[in-house]
């Protein structure tokens, strides 16, 4: 018994230092029900944390030793708040939290400016925080499967954002300010409730190729008739003849890609 005990003790240091070198820590299905305090005594080391597939219920205060964090992965977890601490990883540039229970986004959310990536699809969010516009660095926003009846106003000060994804919510309509992203490519709004878009969308957003909006209460007419339409229509043309090109198999959903009839 002794002999396995110093085994153990031995497979556990060899990984810790094995997690300093690299600066990835993956612990993905690993049965944890709480965050592992040996990850936190790699402080400065640590770049990559995947903790998915587990039954982690709390995030600790302490997780902001990790100064140095670049990414976060915690998707399907049992995760039900994010502490405010969280906002003190300031090299953070992915977070991932699909898959959880988190009800509210701290507003020092917005002190992650460096953050790239925010995915938080399957959870229980009634809104996201105004301080969400200070994320300027954000490309991607997946906030899909969640509870959320809006997008607040300051989402139009994410000036980087290229993809927002937000189907499956009761979001009834957006923001004037999402004309203000000039970057956005895709914008994914199946099953909510919306029922206009606002009339400059088409016009200012200049590099938007994809808008999804089945399962919402809008009519392919008004959609049509939104000034923009046309050349919106053919960058999307564009972009699927050029993946056609390239021989990328696209499914057939991919390719159906205005609003439902």
């Amino acid at each position: 018994m002794g002999c396995n005990s110093s085994k153990s003790v031995d497979s556990k240091a060899n990984r810790a230092a094995r997690w300093r070198s690299t600066g990835i820590v993956g612990l993905r299905d690993s049965k944890l029900k709480s965050f592992p305090d040996e990850i936190l005594d790699l402080d400065r080391s640590v770049r990559t944390l995947d903790l998915t597939h587990n039954k982690i219920v709390d995030i600790p205060m302490e997780i902001s030793k990790l100064v140095n964090l670049q990414r976060l992965v915690l998707a399907h977890n049992l995760i039900d708040r994010l502490p405010i601490n969280l906002a003190k990883l300031e090299s953070l540039k992915v977070m991932t939290l699909d898959a959880n229970r988190v009800t509210s986004l701290p507003d020092e959310l917005g002190q992650l400016v460096r953050l790239e990536q925010l995915s938080i699809s399957g959870n229980s969010l009634q809104y996201l925080p105004e301080t969400i516009g200070s994320l300027r660095n954000l490309k991607l926003l997946n906030v899909s499967n969640n509870k959320l009846k809006s997008l607040p106003e300051s989402i139009g000060s994410c000036f980087s954002l290229e993809e927002l994804q937000a189907d499956d919510n009761s979001i009834e309509d957006l923001p004037e300010s999402v004309c203000n992203l000039v970057h956005l490519k895709a914008l994914c709004l199946d099953n909510n409730n919306v029922k206009q878009i606002p009339t400059n969308l088409l016009k200012d957003c200049k590099a938007l190729q994809n808008i999804s909006l089945h399962g919402n209460p809008i009519s392919m007419d008004q959609f049509q008739q939104m000034e923009g339409f046309q050349e919106f229509e053919a960058r999307r043309k564009k972009k699927f003849d050029k993946q056609i090109d390239s021989n990328v198999m696209i499914s057939s959903k991919g390719l159906d890609e205005g609003v439902d009839h």
